[in-house]
């Protein structure tokens, strides 16, 4: 079954939401450059103690240096860590002896065919990957809650190219998530803006989603 992230959680009322309608992983969003649903360390270490056991907790961090990244988890008491920007490979390392039981999820941002190649040099590294529709090389980096799709056809070469599991984020919705789960065969798939109205969580829209997701094989 496909799992589902319900990102850019805003407070505890939207966690219990979003776990009330079956969400595997719930993400929260730290400081980024834009982008929706950026929310304090403190609630993020708040929202963390509610979530109960069988639920991810994401932390999304846009930090390249593996002792930031450590101290904002250690903080935050988050299960995964979604790094959303480019990371030294030699960081994972780090984080890997610093935070021993900590998954690492590598965000990449689908640009073409050299994403194929990213996804294979960064697979081995960490404990999943995330295919979003960001973009780094901005003035203004946009790395990840643009609310776009991209290429589905090179996500799903690169879920058939690497052993990692893969999820898939950019510009999902309740109308369109069956047919990316059918295309890309994602291990799981993340949502932000496509269930929220007005930046609101939308339990309509989410029971849709829910439906949508739950009832391919």
């Amino acid at each position: 079954m496909t799992k589902v992230k319900i990102c850019c959680i805003a407070d505890e009322d939207e966690a219990l939401k979003a776990i009330a309608h079956g969400a595997d992983a719930l993400g929260l969003v730290s400081s980024m450059p834009s982008g929706p649903g950026q929310i304090s360390d403190e609630l993020i270490a708040q929202i963390v103690r509610i979530i109960p056991s069988g639920v991810a907790s994401f932390l999304l961090t846009c930090q390249q240096h593996a002792e930031t990244v450590i101290s904002q988890q250690r903080m935050s008491g988050v299960d995964t860590l979604q790094i959303v920007d480019r990371f030294p490979v030699a960081g994972y390392a780090i984080l890997r002896s610093q935070l021993p039981g900590i998954s690492i999820v590598q965000v990449i941002h689908v640009a073409g065919e050299i994403s194929v190649d990213d996804a294979r040099i960064i697979a081995p590294y960490v404990d999943a990957l995330l295919l979003d529709s960001g973009n780094p090389s901005l003035a203004t980096k946009q790395l990840g809650g643009t609310g776009r799709t991209h290429d589905w056809e090179i996500s799903r070469r690169i879920c058939e190219s690497v052993a990692t599991p893969v999820y898939l984020a950019g510009g999902l919705n309740p109308d369109n998530v069956t047919e990316a789960i059918r295309q890309v065969r994602p291990h799981g798939i993340d949502v932000c803006s496509g269930v929220r109205t007005n930046g609101q969580l939308d339990p309509l829209k989410l029971e849709r989603f829910m439906r949508a997701v739950r009832q391919l094989p």
